[in-house]
């Protein structure tokens, strides 16, 4: 984590603004990501709204980061010098009736994008726990959502643009480029990706159930069982007692079909109210529960798009074990419950089908998938996670790209089976390496 960066924190939630002139521009105010934990170092933010702007943009300057929309708790997106915003590249661009495809630029937001999908019929495979974040920026991430037959977001991509380092328009497909599995968990280190085409499905129904206290010991010969009875699932712990806390349940369902309700799911007591993962705050910002039907949009995230989503201040980190050793990691990092619970929100376990994608922590294979949402206490969390990655190495777990983690470099370098296929595209499409930064020269390249 860059130390300079964490000197330059800040306590304000950013509520969020389109700057729309081209040119860079110095802020009055420094700008934060999302959770606020995060000043950026970059003066300059440029704001381009057409290709021929991000090309002139990538032209001129020698080093640069794309900016999405600051979901990321980490310093993926900063710059010493200049940040290009997504914000202005954000339309529906074309939808393929036939094909069932998409075509969208990189900055618009899913939440923005599925009603337009869903009012003519369609449907994406899945979508995070947030609707308020940008597409290329979860793709370029392999951020995902939950269920053992669904990929994280970036599989339904067949098709991508970007501007690389030399300001050329590059297209890539699925199905005749040899790069495109490389290219489409990017990292923001090939380029500023301008527009993807995105694999759809028919629009459908869905049902959530939340079912409270499951006992930690039914996951032991359930675990897999449990994470498959519905089309997305998650667990919410704060690891007290050994106990989930909650079961979120998303099923698929016809209009026509009778919502039935069991009382208990392997131990856990159906809820008798919508309520929050924290289920001390309201659920007002959560999507409907209690079995209600609902467009897909509506239920496969947790938060709905016009409210904030999860806690406020927060920090988050997120790691990925083999599927197979779900349980096994679970209770290796309940060992640890004692220091994590004090200067913890929740936990979320989820799943993940694998995948093509080089720098996917699902390349090659399913995953079990545990996240954390922490109180904004920086030093104490930087303390815990080498504890919890310590507990999770037996495993030999990946961390989210977009969210805080401690693994030395060489240590998660060797966990990435395509890394040196990847460097060289890095090299192909930005030789100069202007896209580079210290995340990405630490992580990928560092010692």
């Amino acid at each position: 984590m860059n130390k300079r960066t964490f000197l330059k924190t800040s306590s304000a939630l950013v509520a969020g603004s389109v700057i729309t002139q081209l040119s860079a521009c110095r802020d009055a105010d420094a700008r934060t990501n999302w959770a606020g934990n995060l000043t950026y170092s970059a003066d300059n933010l440029h704001n381009p709204a057409t290709i021929k702007e991000v090309q002139k943009v990538v032209k001129i300057q020698k080093s640069l980061r794309v900016l999405g929309s600051r979901h990321s708790f980490n310093a993926i997106a900063d710059s010493d010098e200049n940040q290009v915003s997504s914000a202005g590249l954000n339309k529906i661009l074309a939808l393929d009736k036939a094909d069932a495809t998409v075509t969208v630029e990189g900055g618009i937001k899913y939440g923005d994008l599925c009603k337009y999908l869903d009012d003519n019929g369609f449907a994406l495979f899945n979508l995070a726990s947030l609707p308020h974040i940008s597409v290329a920026g979860a793709c370029a991430t392999a951020t995902h959502g939950s269920g053992l037959n669904n990929g994280n977001l970036a599989t339904s991509v067949i098709g991508i643009e970007f501007i690389d380092g030399r300001g050329k328009v590059v297209n890539l497909s699925k199905e005749t480029d040899e790069a495109f599995n490389g290219a489409i968990v990017n990292l923001g280190a090939l380029g500023v990706v301008t527009k993807l085409t995105l694999q759809l499905q028919p629009a459908f129904s869905m049902k959530q159930l939340v079912y409270k206290n499951l006992p930690m010991a039914v996951l032991e010969k359930n675990f897999e069982t449990i994470m498959a009875s519905g089309y997305s699932v998650s667990l919410f712990t704060d690891w007290r007692n050994k106990n989930i806390n909650q079961v979120w349940i998303k099923s698929r369902c016809e209009a026509h079909d009778d919502v039935k309700i069991e009382p208990e799911f392997y131990g856990a007591r159906a809820s008798v109210k919508n309520i929050h993962p924290l289920e001390d705050l309201s659920a007002e910002n959560c999507t409907e529960q209690m079995g209600v039907k609902g467009p897909w949009y509506e239920r496969m995230p947790h938060f709905r798009m016009g409210f904030t989503p999860s806690s406020g201040k927060e920090l988050q980190a997120e790691y990925f074990v083999p599927l197979q050793y779900g349980y096994e990691a679970m209770m290796a990092i309940e060992k640890l419950h004692e220091q994590i619970t004090p200067h913890l929100f929740i936990s979320e376990i989820r799943t993940m089908a694998a995948d093509n994608l080089w720098l996917s922590p699902g390349y090659n294979q399913a995953c079990a998938i545990f996240h954390f949402t922490w109180k904004q206490e920086i030093e104490t969390v930087m303390g815990l996670l080498p504890l919890i990655e310590q507990q999770l190495a037996p495993f030999n777990p990946r961390p989210h790209w977009g969210k805080l983690f401690t693994l030395y470099p060489e240590v998660l370098q060797s966990r990435i089976a395509r890394l040196e296929d990847f460097k060289k595209l890095m090299a192909h499409y930005d030789p100069e390496g202007k896209f580079r930064n210290e995340f990405i020269n630490k992580n990928l390249f560092g010692a």
